[in-house]
Formats: C-alpha cells, structure tokens, sequence
C-alpha cells in the first residue's frame, strides 16, 4: 500500500476509536468492503445453496472472509445505555467487517421490515454508517442483499 493508502487507512482507525464512521474516507473504504463481503456471500451460497441453518451460512462466510484478507469479528456485544444505565441486554451483531459495516446473518423466508430496522437500530447504538443483511434462504443471493444506511 502506498503512503496515501495508509494515511487513509490510519485515518478511518481513528475515527472507528473515536466512535464515528461517518467521514467520506469511512463511507468510501465501507462501500469498497461492501462489495467484498458480497462476492464472498455469493461464494457461499453458490457453494451451499438455500436451505441451511443461519449458523452453517456464518461459519462458512467468516471461512471465506478469511480467505480473502478480510478483517472482522464475529458474535460482537452490543451494550446498551438507557439514562445513564448501562445494560447488557445479550445483542449480539453477527460480524463486524474492519469496524466499518454491521453485517446481520439470515436464513429465513424473506427479510422482513422488523429485520431493517433492528439492523438500523444497531447501526446508531454503534454510529456506525453501513449494515447488511444477508438472506440465504432464496434461490438467487442477489434478492437476499439489503444494504442499510445510518443517516
């Protein structure tokens, strides 16, 4: 990577620190990663097809996010605040891909409102800008994708 390369990268560290990724440097590498974290789903659910357990789908993705480099964490807390009392409700987001994006793990009949706005929800305890959902019960992943925006 170039000297420009990291001085991005090192600046969207920061503001991951700082609780903001919001920044067009966030938002730009975000969507970049994005588009990787699809191909790999796609890899998945080419390789697996429908019809499995959410958990089967999480492990065979965070395989093939290692595979390509990819940064995440899986099975990530989630605490919550409600008037100064904090709360450890048990949320758990499924990945979080470098920081950057919230990914949600489905393998349901069809994604339902309820779904985007419990990923939205996240997004703003987390003031994170980009969520995924991701549905692998469907015969073509494509119609399984919901990309979520925070603000």
């Amino acid at each position: 990577m170039n000297n420009e390369g990291e001085n991005i990268t090192d600046q969207i560290a920061c503001e991951i620190k700082a609780g903001s990724c919001h920044s067009e440097a966030a938002k730009q590498r975000a969507d970049e990663l994005s588009k990787e974290v699809i191909g790999a789903a796609i890899e998945v659910h080419r390789m697996l097809g429908p019809g499995l357990l959410e958990s089967a789908y999480e492990e065979c993705l965070c395989y093939e996010l290692a595979l390509r480099g990819i940064v995440f964490e899986r099975q990530v807390a989630l605490p919550m605040e409600y008037k100064g009392l904090k709360l450890d409700c048990g949320y758990r987001l499924d990945l979080v891909i470098e920081g950057l994006i919230i990914v949600e793990l489905k393998s349901v009949r069809s994604i339902d409102p309820i779904h985007e706005a419990q990923l939205l929800t996240y997004l703003r305890l987390r003031k994170t800008w980009l969520g995924m959902i991701i549905n692998f019960n469907v015969a073509v992943l494509k119609s399984g994708i919901r990309r979520i925006v925070n603000g």
